[in-house]
């Protein structure tokens, strides 16, 4: 029992191996281990062992886990793309136990209504997936009582600090650009508003991950000695028998953590499963692993010079991110506003870990928000965005168009930019149209990957023009906030000279009189090229192993299990076969107590729950 870097002697075998620790992976083990004591279960994570981590446990900060240096995270590098002006985007992924949960910006953000309903899949409606919606949480938030979970592992609150002056000036502002303040967006209906966002933080100040909430408190409690996690190793790839059922896995250690052995050879170690492999890799992990075990597309395969098992063209296909752009703002705001202080190293981090104080539990983003444009705004934005919003949103107000959060800082190198209080609007598009994927190139674990984002590949710049109307939005309600006092220069478009609508770097005092700025082909050329220049991923990785007909590219049926093959299973945010309105970290959680439920009554040989409330 318990957390190892090397596997005990006698563990050759077990009931059911989890490949992946991350969000899902951590919630399936330990419903599966609390709900069935006679399982002897295995997860098997690559990143290291996440207990009280300052850097996870207090989400104040949360930041130093994106760093270039940090082991807690994976960073895939995209392929060059003409699109993206020939960069090569990087998108971070959780590389520590609780996967992205542990590391991510702890926005309690659910999906709507029509997200769940338009996956189409038995089981998997919005209806019926409002009981593991509530049974994951133990809500503190406003809103209507039978909307949420008091009773469930993961803690919502707003973590016992809030920054109320940027927040009442901000929810202010939106209201005179349209947008009202809405008590609880997280209802799955409410929609077109500004939040005051509620965290995966407790009202004690501590993140709510899935390894501390699921997994820590069993490997501690001396009651489930049937639950085993290994970190720091890497999941090869899944093994099959002559009738195709997976039988185990291959893994290795994974360099980054343990000791090379001779020169560069890591050794291959191999894990039976007796009942059950799950493999929880994230959008990112799961199509490789699948790959370098002989599922996928038979050319691909054949190309890294993988033996086929079962052809599955949908392996890796159809990657899906959040397009998102980060806009910064210089501010009048006091030190306690902003955690500018503590980035910049000019507040102690260890005194305030010794004080307990309250700011340790503020992730810095009270503000959030779910909209929509309004009819004239379609228009402006040509007719082939008409056509696409006509078809798709007009008649479908549940769907936002995109997500605007305010979060109190500067985010980027605080070496970089004058000292001062600063905040920065974050605009990522909701339901984009472009698609990429993520391939293998060959057998080994540490060959290079084909990934390719895909953002803004779509027909006719959709995507791009929705970023275009955020940009314009969101400006216009910083520009009415009082702690407004300009654009930081170096975060926002180059605009002509001369433009009517140029930043204004420098503000005494807040704007008095705020008109709408109106923009030029010109300026609009500049918002183009700079959304180009600096669109990146909001780290919501999905759909790359779909839930759909395996006609249409699926890869898992309703029940989670793997198209062609037996014994195999998959529970992460690969599944789902359409984009959400949100944050995507609920998305993985509910995946994850979904997931579980099918295993279990499977495993007592009844149907899964697909009743509704």
């Amino acid at each position: 029992m318990g957390i190892y870097t090397k596997l005990a002697d006698d563990i050759d075998e077990v009931d059911i191996i989890i490949a992946g620790g991350g969000t899902a992976g951590c919630i399936i083990a330990g419903r599966l281990a609390e709900n069935d004591p006679s399982l002897c279960i295995l997860v098997i994570e690559g990143g290291a062992n996440n207990k009280d981590v300052a850097s996870i446990v207090h989400p104040v900060f949360y930041l130093q886990n994106l760093l270039p240096t940090t082991k807690t995270a994976l960073f895939y590098k995209g392929n060059k793309s003409k699109q993206l002006a020939d960069r090569e985007p990087i998108v971070p992924s959780g590389g520590t136990l609780g996967g992205g949960s542990s590391i991510n910006f702890m926005m309690y953000t659910r999906a709507q209504r029509s997200d769940f309903d338009s996956w189409k899949t038995p089981g998997w409606s919005a209806d019926e997936m409002w009981p593991f919606l509530k049974k994951l949480e133990t809500y503190h938030g406003p809103g209507e009582k039978e909307h949420h979970g008091y009773d469930g592992p993961v803690h919502v609150s707003d973590g016992g600090y809030r920054a109320k002056t940027a927040e009442d000036d901000f929810i202010r502002a939106a209201g005179q650009v349209g947008f009202p303040e809405v008590k609880d967006l997280q209802n799955l209906e409410d929609n077109n508003g500004i939040q005051r966002w509620q965290r995966y933080v407790s009202p004690e100040g501590k993140r709510q991950d899935t390894a501390h909430t699921y997994i820590h408190p069993k490997l501690e409690d001396g009651q489930h000695s049937n639950l085993h996690v290994l970190v720091e190793s890497k999941v090869v790839r899944v093994l099959f028998d002559e009738n195709k059922r997976a039988t185990g896995v291959e893994y290795t250690p994974n360099p980054e953590f343990q000791a090379t052995i001779g020169l560069s050879m890591h050794p291959i170690k191999a894990v039976r499963a007796r009942k059950l492999v799950i493999v929880t890799c994230g959008a990112c992990g799961t199509p490789p692993v699948l790959e370098r075990s002989g599922l996928g597309d038979k050319k691909i395969l054949e190309r890294a010079g993988v033996p086929l098992v079962e052809e599955l063209p949908g392996v890796g296909k159809d990657y899906q991110d959040h397009h998102l752009v980060l806009y910064p703002y210089k501010t009048s705001l006091e030190p306690d506003q902003t955690i500018d202080g503590v980035l910049s190293g000019r507040v102690d981090a260890a005194e305030m870990v010794k004080n307990k104080d309250k700011m340790l539990g503020w992730n810095a983003i009270d503000v959030s928000s779910k909209l929509r444009p309004t009819e004239d705004e379609v228009t402006s934005l040509g007719p082939e965005f008409k056509a696409a919003w006509d078809r798709d949103f007009k008649y479908a107000p549940n769907r936002p168009l995109v997500l605007c959060g305010l979060v109190s800082c500067f985010l980027g190198d605080p070496a970089s930019i004058p000292a001062g209080q600063y905040v920065t609007a974050g605009n990522y598009t909701a339901y984009p149209y472009s698609r990429g994927h993520m391939h293998i190139t060959g057998p080994k674990h540490d060959d290079a990957l084909d990934f390719d984002v895909g953002f803004f590949n779509d027909t006719n710049d959709i995507d791009l023009k929705k970023q275009i109307w955020a940009y314009k939005k969101h400006r216009e309600i910083l520009r009415r906030t009082n702690f407004y006092r300009g654009e930081l220069a170096a975060g926002h478009p180059k605009f002509p000279s001369g433009s009517a609508v140029a930043v204004v770097e420098n503000v005494d005092a807040p704007l008095s009189d705020v008109q709408d700025l109106v923009y030029s082909k010109e300026d609009d050329a500049a918002i183009e090229q700079w959304l180009r220049e600096n669109v990146n991923t909001t780290w919501h990785s999905l759909g790359t192993c779909k839930m759909a007909p395996r006609e249409d590219d699926g890869v898992v049926d309703k029940d989670l299990n793997v198209y062609g093959v037996s014994g195999l299973k998959i529970a992460d945010l690969s599944i789902p076969p359409e984009n959400v309105g949100g944050n995507t970290n609920n998305t993985a959680l509910v995946i994850g107590e979904k997931a579980a439920d099918i295993i279990l009554m499977e495993l007592r040989g009844c149907q899964p729950t697909t009743s509704k409330l």
